[in-house]
């Protein structure tokens, strides 16, 4: 089991800036498979040539070079029962683990009016069966969580939409799936919009209710067990993309998910306030944003996985893995240099400090050095 009490820890001024000089993030990143083989639109051909998946885990082995320690797959289409064993030799060889195996319950032509919200029982019913293989194959492979985007669950018009049925009948089928296969964390990933035009978890608040809803939903023994001892069963694997397309803030959005001991996973790329889903690489757009989440992070004490998703059309896969860890380390050194103990006087002492904090940053920009 993932232990994420250490998420819920208050600590005082001066701990908190004994903790930042002391703390540094590990650096440990995450690919997704989906990424190294060229996508559809419907707007254009995929770019590209197509790769089976043991040809996407030849290249994702490529990667370790760049610190990549975990990979990321969806259940069944690109990891299952026949080819598990792919991935476990991917370990063997490489030391990339498998993290995380989220359901692939957005994509199917069964899944038009939603999954696990869909109100027609026999599709609703498919996807929760999809679930609980996922979660047996996470428990049988040793993977960290299962990470859920309900992307296709929501809903078009708000006149006339059940709201209370569709987020009952969403968090009764996952509940009743991690029951069947008890002692698995489970990861909400919300997103505002798209593909349905109105998702069913649209902000970071959402997500943490969800998890609360669907934990109070648990029966069997196991979990119950696991959560009067204070562990998390259902998380959040926030995206930085959609918690941006919501207006929200990303270091406020960690934070608040932290604070609650839910941040099981992020995914990290850059977009524009609002606008479609882009996955851009981290730091093309909003780099201090980027680092003030970092920085977020390390407050927290994230012990976590550095997942990178993006989706990098006209850029060789690797090629885009290389930059994105490049950014993100050169981001944690720039944080990692910072005078922590001016920067927290800043809040606990404002008065004293108007303007200080954006010195120091200017200044940092000015003579950091790699």
């Amino acid at each position: 089991m993932l232990d994420l009490r250490y998420q819920r820890v208050r600590r005082s001024r001066e701990d908190l800036i004994d903790h930042l000089y002391k703390f540094n993030l590990d650096m440990k990143f995450t690919v997704g498979i989906w990424y190294f083989n060229p996508a559809p639109s419907r707007f254009h051909e995929p770019y590209g040539k197509s790769y089976t998946i043991e040809e996407r885990l030849n290249i994702i082995a490529e990667t370790a070079e760049y610190g990549v320690k975990g990979i990321e797959a969806h259940y069944p289409n690109e990891i299952n029962e026949d080819n598990i064993d792919l991935y476990r030799r991917l370990e063997k060889e490489t030391g990339i683990k498998l993290v995380n195996i989220g359901p692939n319950i957005f994509y199917s032509r069964d899944f038009e009016f939603g999954s696990l919200s869909n109100p027609i029982e026999k599709y609703r019913k498919k996807a929760k069966e999809i679930l609980i293989n996922c979660l047996k194959l996470v428990k049988e492979s040793g993977a960290s969580h299962c990470g859920i985007w309900p992307g296709i669950d929501g809903y078009t018009y708000s006149f006339g939409t059940p709201f209370y049925q569709m987020w009952d009948l969403f968090e009764e089928a996952v509940a009743e799936a991690m029951d069947e296969v008890p002692g698995v964390t489970v990861a909400i990933e919300p997103k505002p919009y798209e593909p349905v035009p109105n998702n069913i978890y649209r902000t970071t608040a959402d997500g943490i209710l969800a998890a609360r809803d669907i934990e109070s939903r648990l029966r069997s023994d196991v979990n119950r067990r696991l959560l009067e001892e204070g562990y998390t069963l259902v998380g959040l694997q926030p995206e930085i993309g959609h918690i941006l397309m919501g207006f929200e803030d990303p270091a406020y959005a960690l934070s608040r998910i932290a604070r609650d001991g839910r941040l099981v996973h992020v995914h990290w790329n850059s977009q524009p306030l609002g606008n479609y889903d882009q996955d851009l690489n981290v730091g093309v757009v909003g780099w201090e944003q980027a680092e003030a989440a970092l920085y977020a992070l390390k407050m927290i004490g994230y012990r976590g996985y550095i997942g990178i998703d993006i989706n990098p059309e006209r850029i060789p896969p690797k090629k885009a893995v290389e930059i994105n860890t490049t950014v993100l380390r050169i981001m944690n050194e720039r944080i990692n240099s910072l005078p922590h103990e001016k920067i927290i006087d800043c809040y606990y002492n404002p008065e004293e400090h108007r303007g200080d904090l954006e010195l120091i940053l200017a200044e940092a920009r000015r003579f950091f050095r790699q």
